[in-house]
């Protein structure tokens, strides 16, 4: 690895390599996060939030002071166990698929005002979801655009420029972002995931329970 790309952690203790190994997983949308200038008290929209960086969206804004997130998704499962990990600060919505009545269940879940959408939807999502998102948000809101879709979308002009919406796209996280994250770790305000690890001689077993085993705050680790 180049060594301008290589960041030092400190010291750890050999046991958390591998748990450690989950900071990636929360550092992505902390750069859609920073970029969309999240503030303490602020209602924020995880779109596509059953994912590995969605899920950790929605455990990062609640941890930069999120008063309310809206999560969404289709897997119900999930969804419910996001409600469950993070209490009543989180608000659920599953898709639908119809925009408008996904978008009107946006902004009942929020409770009031919708300041920043994080889209993380998975490049099989529908472009009308990410419509719905960003159409969600207050006056003067911040969409931050990081997911995966490859189709293009349509966004009113209009109602854009009147009401002064920001649409900004964000590959991945600034450099000092790295060791803010990893002072957020130490200080215990953000876990790192669940992590089982096998040994070099078991990468296949590692694999294979990796692929059922697959899920948001789950990391499977081969240790040499």
């Amino acid at each position: 690895m180049p060594t301008e790309n290589a960041i030092p952690l400190g010291d750890i203790d050999p046991v958390d390599a591998g748990r450690w190994c989950g900071l990636g997983r929360l550092m992505v949308p902390y750069g859609g996060l920073l970029a969309g200038r999240l503030l303490a008290g602020e209602t924020l929209l995880v779109n596509g939030a059953t994912g590995a960086f969605g899920s950790a969206g929605v455990q990062v804004g609640i941890t930069m002071g999120a008063q309310r997130v809206v999560a969404t998704g289709r897997n119900a499962q999930v969804l419910a166990d996001l409600e469950r990990r993070f209490g009543g600060r989180v608000r659920t919505v599953q898709m639908s698929g119809n925009e408008e009545d996904d978008r009107r269940q946006m902004q009942r879940a929020a409770g009031g005002l919708i300041d920043v959408v994080l889209d993380l939807l998975p490049p099989e999502a529908s472009p009308t979801w990410v419509r719905a998102a960003v159409l969600a948000v207050r006056a003067y809101g911040r969409a931050i655009l990081m997911g995966g879709i490859r189709d293009d979308i349509s966004l009113p002009y209009a109602w854009m420029m009147r009401y002064g919406i920001e649409v900004r796209g964000q590959w991945m996280y600034p450099r000092d972002a790295i060791q803010r994250m990893v002072k957020l770790v130490r200080s215990g305000q953000l876990s790192l995931g669940d992590v089982t690890e096998f040994p070099l001689e078991k990468v296949n077993e590692a694999v294979a329970y990796a692929a059922a085993n697959a899920g948001p705050f789950k990391m499977t680790v081969v240790r040499p």
